[in-house]
């Protein structure tokens, strides 16, 4: 696998960065209701992108559909903080000991157990009417949810009722899956309560994956075990390439994230400047007419002058190019 096997190269790259800088600006200073629906399906692959990418800027639900119109996706995966908290979930406090923490005091670590017990009530009382109107909201504006990543659904702490309740709020938002970080234990868990539900869930990989990993029996707990694959953290991981993994198991994938990364564990980069054949995986999808979406995760380091919006933009042109 050959850096040069990937026929949007780095010098269109920066083409294509020039080509869009303008229409970022321009975009930037437009409210969504201005702006035409977006359509990211380029020649039958839909691209879209993982809310996750906008990591550095505003995240509310509002404003991850501004950023994905600003880029001309018309697809998301998106994260479930927003999500829960656009439809009203109590907020940990800036002082109360928010999950993640560390070297608590005990008064912190009980302020934190009763404000994850008082959202676990939440969930299993809310409507899910909210979670309609956000569908509404994306759909208005061009905007299908095709994904909900909610990363711990099916860990061992967490009641079949909650669980339901990601189901339930996946169909609300119109998705067809959920994503969660890999794990046998969870497929184990949530094979039939998936088939219950008939929403995909979708495990995402690191570098952990290995190109047997789903020769294994994670996909056996239920029909509606499936993969989210990110081809980036494979190469890195495996330095193999993702398109073998890709055939095999092509009916199984809810969506690929793309990324483009260095062999050896090595750095992300810019589409077409790492070791990931981005384009070769994307013309591929076009001629097999795979219909699961690929969708862009921004890690690597944003330029000096530029933000997320510009840079996933940019990863937007490259799809298109190379499904020209």
């Amino acid at each position: 696998m050959k850096q040069h096997e990937n026929r949007v190269t780095r010098r269109k790259f920066v083409g294509i960065s020039a080509a869009v800088a303008a229409s970022s600006i321009l975009c930037r200073n437009l409210g969504a209701e201005e702006l035409v629906k977006p359509n990211s399906k380029f020649n039958g692959v839909q691209i879209g992108a993982i809310t996750y990418s906008f990591r550095g800027m505003p995240g509310s639900a509002e404003d991850l559909l501004k950023y994905l119109i600003q880029c001309g996706l018309s697809s998301v995966e998106l994260m479930g903080e927003p999500v829960e908290q656009f439809a009203g979930i109590p907020a940990f406090g800036r002082s109360g000991g928010g999950p993640g923490r560390r070297q608590m005091t005990d008064e912190q670590k009980q302020a934190m157990q009763q404000k994850l017990e008082e959202q676990r009530n939440w969930r299993l009382s809310v409507s899910m009417d909210k979670y309609k109107e956000l569908r509404k909201l994306y759909n208005d504006a061009g905007v299908t949810i095709h994904i909900v990543k909610f990363g711990n659904i099916g860990d061992a702490n967490m009641t079949n009722e909650e669980i339901d309740y990601y189901f339930n709020v996946a169909k609300a938002l119109g998705a067809k899956g959920i994503t969660r970080e890999l794990s046998e234990d969870a497929a184990k868990r949530l094979g039939p309560i998936a088939d219950k539900h008939k929403i995909m869930i979708g495990f995402h990989n690191h570098t952990q994956m290995t190109p047997t990993t789903y020769d294994g029996p994670i996909l056996s707990y239920g029909n509606y075990m499936g993969i989210n694959f990110d081809v980036g953290h494979y190469v890195a991981g495996t330095n193999e390439s993702p398109i073998p993994i890709i055939q095999k198991f092509h009916d199984r994938i809810l969506s690929l994230h793309i990324k483009d990364r260095k062999v050896n564990n090595g750095p992300n980069m810019p589409l077409g400047q790492g070791d990931t054949p981005v384009a070769l995986i994307l013309q591929r999808m076009k001629k097999e007419g795979w219909t699961f979406p690929a969708d862009i995760e921004l890690e690597y380091q944003i330029p000096e002058g530029s933000d997320a919006v510009a840079e996933v933009t940019r990863c937007v042109q490259f799809c298109k190019e190379a499904l020209a």
